[in-house]
Parts: C-alpha cells; sequence; structure tokens
C-alpha cells in the first residue's frame, strides 16, 4: 500500500510542439546533419531554453545579430519568429548562406501586412513590443507605415492619418480572448478596419488555451510547461489564471517546481507551451510521482495533424 497520498494529474492535450517549432528544430538538426558544424542560428530558434543547450551540444551557435556570423560557407539559419526585411537583404549583401526557418503562419501575417500597405492602408499590429516575432513583422513595411499596439488603452490613444484606411494584423502567440477584446475596440472605433480572412492567431495557440480553459476550473493547480519568454507560454498560465485556477504556475524544468505550493494538492492540470518538449512533461510527471501517487488522464478539445514541410535548402535534392 502507497504512502504517498494521492494526485489526478490532468495532461492538457493538445499541448507542447506545434507544428512550426518541429519544423524550425529539424531545420537545424537536418543542417546540422548535412553541412556539419557549426550552423549559426540568429536568435534562439524557438524560446526554449532545454531546446537551445540540447542544440548549442550539437553544434549549432546562436547570436543575436548576423554580424557575429563569420564570412563562409556555414549556413545561417532565421529563427521560427521570422525576421525583419533588412536581415535577409544583409544575409544576402555578404553571400550567407542563409536559411529561412520563420513558420509558415508567421510568414502569412507578413504577406498580409505587405499586401495591405500596397493597398495604400495603414496596418496596425496587436502583440507585444520587442517580441521576435513583432520585430519580424514591423520589418516588413517601411518605418510609419506599421503601428504596434498592445493594449485596449492603445486603441484609445490611436490618430490615425486616414481613420477610413485602415488594416490589423496580429502576433499568432497572443490571448485569443485578450485579441478579441482589442479587435471588438477597433472595430468599434473604426469600422473600415479590414482584417485578416482567417484569424492571425495559430491554431497551436488557440488549441492550447482551449484545452487549459477545460482543465483550469476544475483542479487545484496548474502548470505550463516552457520557459518564461516564451509568448505562448505565458498566455497558457495567465488563460489558467483567469479561469478560475487557484495557484499557476510557469515551469521550465522539474527543478523550477515550488513544493511549497505544489506539495499540497490533490488534482493538478498539465501543459506545455508550444516550444517546450515531451520529454520535458515527462520530466514533470516523474517530479510529482516521486511524492504523490499519480494517476495520469488526457483530456483533449482537439486533434492536431498540421505539418510543414523543411525550409526548400534542407529537402532531398536541393540538399544533395
Amino acid at each position: 500500500m502507497s504512502s504517498k497520498p494521492p494526485l489526478d494529474i490532468l495532461l492538457c492535450a493538445p499541448r507542447g510542439f506545434c507544428a512550426g517549432v518541429v519544423r524550425a528544430v529539424d531545420a537545424v538538426e537536418r543542417a546540422l546533419a548535412l553541412y556539419g558544424p557549426p550552423v549559426y542560428v540568429r536568435h534562439e530558434i524557438v524560446h526554449n531554453k532545454y531546446v537551445v543547450e540540447d542544440l548549442r551540444r550539437k553544434g549549432a551557435v546562436f547570436v543575436r545579430e548576423l554580424d557575429e556570423v563569420p564570412d563562409g560557407v556555414a549556413p545561417v539559419i532565421f529563427s521560427a519568429h521570422g525576421v525583419p526585411k533588412s536581415v535577409p537583404a544583409a544575409a544576402a549583401e555578404r553571400g550567407l548562406f542563409a536559411i529561412d526557418a520563420t513558420c509558415p503562419l508567421v510568414t502569412k501575417v507578413h504577406r498580409e501586412a505587405q499586401i495591405h500597405h500596397k493597398r495604400g492602408r495603414h496596418v496596425i499590429l496587436i502583440g507585444h513590443a520587442r517580441h521576435p516575432e513583432v520585430e519580424g513583422t514591423l520589418g516588413q513595411l517601411p518605418p510609419g507605415a506599421i503601428t504596434l499596439i498592445e493594449s485596449l488603452a492603445d486603441v484609445e490613444r490611436l490618430v490615425p492619418a486616414d481613420p477610413d484606411n485602415l488594416a490589423y494584423v496580429t502576433q499568432t502567440t497572443l490571448s485569443v480572448d485578450d485579441t478579441r477584446e482589442i479587435v471588438d475596440a477597433l472595430r468599434a472605433r473604426f469600422p473600415a478596419i479590414v482584417g485578416p480572412h482567417k484569424e492571425d492567431i495559430c491554431y497551436a495557440t488557440t488549441n492550447r488555451q482551449e484545452a487549459v480553459k477545460r482543465v483550469a476550473p476544475i483542479v487545484d493547480a496548474l502548470l505550463v510547461v516552457g520557459s518564461p519568454n516564451s509568448s505562448n507560454s505565458q498566455r497558457l498560465r495567465e488563460v489558467a489564471e483567469r479561469a478560475g485556477c487557484p495557484a499557476t504556475a510557469l515551469v521550465l524544468r522539474a527543478q523550477d517546481i515550488d513544493w511549497s505550493r505544489f506539495g499540497n494538492i490533490r488534482r493538478l492540470g498539465l501543459t506545455a507551451g508550444a516550444s517546450a518538449p515531451e520529454t520535458l512533461v515527462e520530466e514533470i510527471i516523474d517530479g510529482f510521482a516521486e511524492r504523490y501517487a499519480v494517476t495520469v488522464e488526457t483530456v483533449s478539445t482537439a486533434t492536431e495533424n498540421v505539418f510543414f514541410p523543411l525550409p526548400r535548402e534542407l529537402r532531398g535534392e536541393a540538399a544533395e
């Protein structure tokens, strides 16, 4: 008979890696296999310290800017978050072998912004300042052609030159509910504003938030596995809190769990941000299993079967 107290773990599904992250991580591993180290990567390929350290051990070299990449034939990969137009231009000018691992759903947002600009609309970008994805989207258009807003207060302060000629795009990893509020406020103030044909917030962000909304109200605590600099992971924690979960935390590894908060519970919700590998989820379940008699149940709200092929330079004959 186990002397450990019982704990039910409700495992959110979907959780963890999305198709864009799988593609970006696979791109670095494939480039290392084809060309050998070093393979340079501009910014963290995805926002997860565990994934980045693992790739670094295999020979990836992470840099902040292209001027840290020496001239030569070593590949340089652009991260899943996307880059301003100036970055591929600078790489081409130096003759660097650049491989773009931008998530196709981020590229979709870039294209939308460019089309609106061509049609003479001023573009509003809903997102978080200084996030690499936002920097990349802002960098698709000339200065002054796009305005970043982060909150309802920003909508109130907005004084566009031509209120009847506006469009909006959004960062792909935002809170679905927060973004809906901001979009509603934009539409109320500027009825002629044009939005995307299909929501910019990506399927993976939406699905992970829906699963958390289902689980959060029925557990004593909910853990999100992910890095602090991961936007979609931070949003999952906020969604759980807003859905009424009494205790929430974002943790990277089992060693980060605060047992003073999570050492006396009966039901735990567990999910992972889109850049967190499943091995870390398993590690955290093992951490709880050392203290509790654990049962695990999966709560699924959607099935994901999205797949993105590798960047062209890393596919079959092109890579040969």
